[in-house]
């Protein structure tokens, strides 16, 4: 037989399709279900990503929604601004009504009374509010003399300085407690070492700060200058 009647006898290329449809299910069958289940989660993909694009077109709806909403309220706006624009402005309103002219008849005979004719009006009512205005000072004067005043006062500790340790510091406490003055109280007093057998003089006074201030002590204290030396002021404390 030669070779092309063997081609003739032969008949796979005419039963071709059956064996591509043999081979496919070959390989489908040899991929098993994972080819199947990656089939199904694309399928699943794209209805996900068909939900996500129909809620994008919801949002864009809504959104196109109060775009057009907020369009409509501007153009009503801008309307309205126009209109008032265009409208004259109202005259401004008087803060308060002017008094009426009171029209005086004169009579141009000889007997006219002059002495009926008011041009400036009666002083009645003058009087009467300041009479009230009066009463109301004196009244609110009599409240605040009832008021009791705080007095400001302070606490005063001061250092009084002698010249040496043989300085009679017992006369010279007695010369400080002489000076005397309207808002001073003299307190406590004792005597604090300094060195060298040197002893000041710390005394504590009570003062109103409206009468005495420490410069006015100091320069009393200091005219004893047979005795004091100096005079400094340790503490100051408001009462």
């Amino acid at each position: 037989m030669s070779g092309l009647q063997c081609l003739a006898a032969e008949n796979i290329w005419f039963d071709k399709h059956r064996y591509d449809e043999a081979e496919k299910r070959f390989y489908e069958g040899a991929n098993g279900p994972a080819a199947q289940q990656q089939q199904s989660s694309s399928q699943g993909g794209d209805q996900e990503l068909v939900s996500r694009m129909k809620s994008l077109e919801l949002e864009n709806q809504s959104l196109h929604k109060v775009v057009e909403e907020m369009r409509a309220a501007l153009q009503k706006l801008e309307s309205r601004v126009t209109e008032l624009e265009k409208s004259p402005a109202p005259a401004a309103v008087p803060c308060a009504k002017a008094a009426p002219v009171q029209q005086v008849k004169v009579t141009n005979g000889d007997d006219a009374d002059d002495d009926d004719i008011d041009l400036f009006g009666s002083d009645e009512e003058d009087e009467e509010a300041e009479r009230i205005k009066q009463e109301r000072l004196e009244a609110y004067a009599a409240k605040k003399a009832k008021k009791p005043t705080v007095i400001a006062k302070s606490s005063i500790l001061l250092d009084v300085k002698p010249w040496d340790d043989e300085t009679d510091m017992a006369k010279l406490e007695e010369c400080v407690r002489t000076v005397q003055m309207d808002g001073l109280l003299w307190g406590a007093s004792k005597l604090v070492p300094v060195g060298y057998g040197i002893k000041k003089l710390q005394i504590n006074c009570v003062v109103e700060d409206d009468k005495v201030g420490t410069d006015i002590l100091e320069e009393e204290i200091t005219k004893f200058e047979d005795y004091v030396q100096s005079v400094d002021v340790a503490a100051f404390n408001k009462i």
